[in-house]
């Protein structure tokens, strides 16, 4: 064979391979793999008979029945350990609760976002907090790795508590109900739903920390990443994630929370990564 020939074939094959790689972690005919730290209500939860549910699983689902992708392959995984899994591989995408952060954009890729967030501080009926400065001397409890994980270590030695780690939310919620602690810390949205679902338990108080969800990405998922936010916005515009917000939360978003909004261009704006370029969703 002449060697232009075989120089062609070679110069092919490796304009080839992105879009084969591209193929094999993502493949249209396969579940759509995501994770999700399972315990973590009203997000990702299993039910009494086993089955998986919550916010995270049905948006994971309808983003699935948007991309052409023959339902959902959900990994478990705690939140300390769940980009690790990312960047190994294990799934393709994470679309539990993960807080938005110029730290994290530096890392990975999101989506626009989803959902705003907050810290909700949980406390056993009858506990009061009027301020962050009566936290001193208590304790408090948080999900490890998580954002609120974040904000307690940055806020230990200024505000005075303690911190007590554990890896399933539901855990740090049940040291707070036992009397271990003082107040349960994360986000506000899962704060107000355990309080719904557990008689004993107040949110006593909600710190605005102006934080959205978004889906996170591997850095080389970009061409991937924009056909999850096309679906995402899909599922915002035909009113499915609003059903889906009101199912597990009894209200729908407002209209101008990130929970409907449809923002312009691909990811998160203001956050590295973000790609200005006008874009079109295709909606099935």
């Amino acid at each position: 064979m002449a060697r232009a020939a075989i120089r062609g074939m070679a110069l092919a094959a490796l304009i080839a391979t992105p879009a084969m790689a591209q193929d094999a972690d993502h493949p249209q005919g396969e579940k759509l793999k995501v994770a999700c730290d399972l315990g973590f209500a009203p997000f990702c939860f299993k039910t009494p008979t086993g089955e998986t549910t919550g916010f995270t699983y049905d948006m994971s689902v309808a983003l699935a029945k948007q991309l052409g992708r023959p339902g959902v392959d959900v990994t478990d995984s705690n939140f300390s350990a769940i980009f690790a899994g990312l960047f190994s591989k294990r799934y393709e995408m994470i679309p539990a609760p993960t807080n938005i952060t110029p730290e994290r954009a530096a890392q990975m890729l999101f989506s626009e976002p989803y959902m705003p967030t907050g810290l909700g501080f949980l406390v056993k009926k009858g506990g009061k907090i009027a301020n962050l400065e009566e936290l001193k001397g208590k304790a408090l409890t948080v999900n490890n790795g998580s954002i609120s994980d974040k904000w307690l270590t940055d806020n230990e030695a200024k505000y005075g508590f303690t911190i007590q780690r554990y890896n399933k939310n539901a855990d740090a919620v049940q040291a707070v109900m036992i009397g271990r602690a003082f107040a349960n810390v994360a986000d506000a949205p899962v704060s107000r739903y355990v309080a719904t679902q557990t008689p004993m338990a107040d949110v006593a108080f909600v710190l605005d920390s102006g934080r959205n969800f978004g889906i996170a990405f591997r850095k080389e998922d970009a061409a991937f990443r924009s056909q999850v936010e096309g679906a995402l916005e899909c599922i915002k515009t035909d009113g499915t994630l609003a059903k889906i917000h009101e199912k597990w939360f009894g209200v729908k978003p407002d209209a101008g929370s990130s929970s409907a909004k449809v923002y312009p261009g691909t990811g998160a704006p203001d956050f590295e990564g973000y790609d200005a370029a006008e874009r079109k969703a295709a909606c099935k």
